[in-house]
């Protein structure tokens, strides 16, 4: 098998750094989010979680449907207010 080659930009220290805030993690979304905070590119999140660009993209898109938006009545915070 070939080594994959990393990217001119990429820092291995970066990378490295970005691995061990996962490493822990479970899923994929859990790992995105984690790694968004950091400001980390997509190219280096997959290569860090071992997955396709791609699936980068749908896990952030999946934590973005799934984030209940601040205004809807679905939130907790107006919830408490009907009780």
């Amino acid at each position: 098998m070939a080594k994959k080659e990393l990217p001119a930009k990429t820092n291995p220290e970066t990378l490295m750094l970005a691995y061990l805030c996962i490493k822990d993690e479970d899923g994929l979304v859990q790992r995105v989010a984690i790694l968004d905070r950091f400001g980390i590119s997509d190219t280096d999140m997959a290569i860090v979680c071992g997955v396709a660009l791609q699936s980068i993209r749908d896990a952030r898109q999946k934590r973005k449907k799934d984030k209940p938006n601040k205004g809807s009545r679905n939130s907790t915070l107006s919830k408490e207010k009907q009780r």
